[in-house]
């Protein structure tokens, strides 16, 4: 047997049930030996959407998997969408073909690309360990939390494997969680005790039910409110102390009580500039704690008062095994009434500033919310427009929402939406884009056809980088080089195969009212043309991390 099919077949018994990528001639036997083992292969169009629907589907699903790639230039393709993987630790294991005689075109030295862009690199280098080497980068990859590069050299490819060495894999367990020490469990109890209003601010580490059940007893216990970062967006969903989204996306009344809190505990989440608007949601006098599974997480983005290395599920079990009374803590009826009245964006009154021949972004959203169906997954692009369908779309828990933002990189919002479509393919994939990023990423219209996926494609369209031209617009410079002429992008949709309707007014959105009552024989792109005035509302914020 050839090390390429090896490989393939090991990696697949070892629980790889998914391969994302494009198909070339280095990574042809590779991959066929994957798909002959059982694992599906998912065709993208570009190696940057094949790279980005395998990170989606890693985040959404929990499953390991992998994404193919080409020698020399279809790894650089992926770059953008494997930096994203990277920056935001997926455990996503990157099979990259390898050239490595210096004169073929596709020689370039991949291990310093995917360096470059925070990725581990592996190789696989003799016939008679090619099956352990993989292996060991899928562990690494799980067990660290890593995004690992395993470059495959044509020529070891092609090697026969010796007679006598294991070719077997078998699923791998899940990493064992991390114990926090009884002396800094007991120090988070003290300060919980010592909290009149804390709040608990969870993140991508506290994106399990049972996380979340565990956070949901210790905050009720010592009267806490219940937050996440965006990328765990409707964690506590439906539970009446819940917050939503800190941040940026925060309603005014969320950033009000953040701001009022005498205790900020971060939960498998960094607190970063994003979630803590800069600081700014962090009380004068305020303290931070922080609990992560990494030590090297604590702290790095801002003073902490406490870090507890642990998994999130385990220390909160640990906290609440040790005892204490209940009490009101920051869950006052004050609070719960104006958490019932004014916790959503959607509750906030505005003006609306639709014309009949643009909408308004926030009735657009508004009306979209109430015509999808609530079991939904909502992936969502960036731009100027990303906060609206991220703060007025509902989600129905933590895996309705995808959010790959740790690069902030237009594009990618489409092919997230594949990978978490195909992860949860019992919800309606709604994919919230701008007409940069759609246009961007137009060739996986073809990919969503092709799979048949009843998908919602919403183009929050301004003919613009809407970003630059409200960053840039009001100082005077020339804005010529951001925006663009009018584009049919539901043409372009009709021309993959897509249903399409165009929205300038909300009498417009009938039609998605009608596709949904329909029999969603194809997938539906909203070409919205949206008021472009001034920027959203969280365009400062992005801004002043540049």
């Amino acid at each position: 047997m050839k090390v390429a099919e090896a490989v393939g077949r090991a990696l697949t018994a070892s629980g790889i049930d998914h391969v994302f990528g494009v198909v070339g001639s280095g990574n042809f036997h590779l991959t066929n030996a994957m798909v002959a083992a059982g694992a599906r292969f998912v065709a993208a169009r570009h190696e940057g959407g094949a790279a980005t629907m395998a990170d989606a589907y890693v985040r959404t699903s929990g499953a390991p998997a992998a994404l193919s790639v080409h020698q020399g230039p279809g790894l650089t393709n992926a770059l953008t969408g494997i930096t994203e993987a990277a920056k935001s630790r997926t455990p996503l294991l990157v099979l990259a073909a390898e050239a490595t005689q210096p004169r073929s075109n596709f020689r370039i030295d991949q291990a310093v690309a995917a360096h470059a862009v925070g990725a581990v690199t592996a190789r696989v280098t003799t016939a008679h360990d090619a099956v352990e080497q993989a292996l060991a980068a899928l562990r690494r990859a799980r067990h660290e939390r890593r995004t690992v590069v395993l470059n495959l050299p044509l020529e070891v490819q092609a090697l026969d494997v010796p007679d006598g060495v294991s070719l077997s894999g078998e699923p791998m367990p899940a990493p064992r969680p991390v114990e926090p020490s009884q002396a800094a469990v007991a120090d988070l109890v003290r300060t919980l005790e010592a909290s009149r209003r804390p709040v608990f601010v969870a993140g991508r580490g506290a994106r399990t039910p049972a996380a979340r059940d565990a956070l949901a007893a210790l905050a009720e216990r010592h009267g806490a409110l219940l937050a996440t970062s965006a990328v765990a967006r409707g964690l506590f969903r439906g539970n009446p102390w819940s917050l939503d989204v800190s941040g940026g996306f925060a309603a005014p009344l969320v950033a009000e009580l953040m701001q009022g809190a005498d205790l900020v505990v971060g939960w498998g989440c960094a607190l970063n500039m994003w979630t803590m608007r800069h600081g700014r949601l962090i009380g004068a006098g305020a303290k931070v704690v922080q609990v992560d599974d990494d030590p090297e997480a604590l702290g790095a983005h801002r003073e902490i008062g406490l870090g507890v290395t642990g998994d999130v599920e385990r220390t909160a079990r640990l906290a609440l095994e040790a005892g204490g009374a209940g009490r009101e803590g920051y869950r006052t009826p004050d609070v719960a009434a104006a958490l019932a009245a004014r916790v959503r964006w959607r509750d906030v009154p505005y003006e609306d500033e639709s014309t009949r021949e643009r909408i308004d972004p926030r009735t657009l959203s508004i009306g979209l919310d109430d015509i999808l169906p609530a079991e939904r997954i909502v992936g969502v692009d960036s731009g100027n427009f990303m906060g609206y369908p991220s703060a007025y779309l509902s989600v129905p828990d933590h895996n309705g929402f995808c959010f790959t933002q740790a690069f902030q990189s237009i594009g990618l919002g489409l092919a997230t939406t594949i990978g978490a479509a195909l992860a949860q393919p019992d919800r309606l994939p709604v994919a919230a884009l701008g007409d940069g990023g759609a246009l961007m990423s137009a060739v996986e219209l073809d990919t969503v056809r092709r799979l048949g996926l009843p998908m919602v494609v919403v183009v929050y369209n301004d003919e613009a980088y809407g970003a630059e031209v409200h960053h840039f617009g009001p100082d005077g410079f020339p804005l010529d080089t951001v925006t663009f002429p009018e584009t049919d992008i539901a043409a372009v949709a009709r021309g993959y195969g897509f249903e399409a309707v165009t929205v300038r007014t909300a009498a417009d959105l009938k039609a998605v009212q009608d596709w949904v009552e329909g029999p969603r024989s194809a997938p539906l792109l909203v070409d919205a043309k949206v008021t472009r005035d001034h920027g959203s509302w969280w365009l400062e914020e992005a801004f002043r991390g540049h």
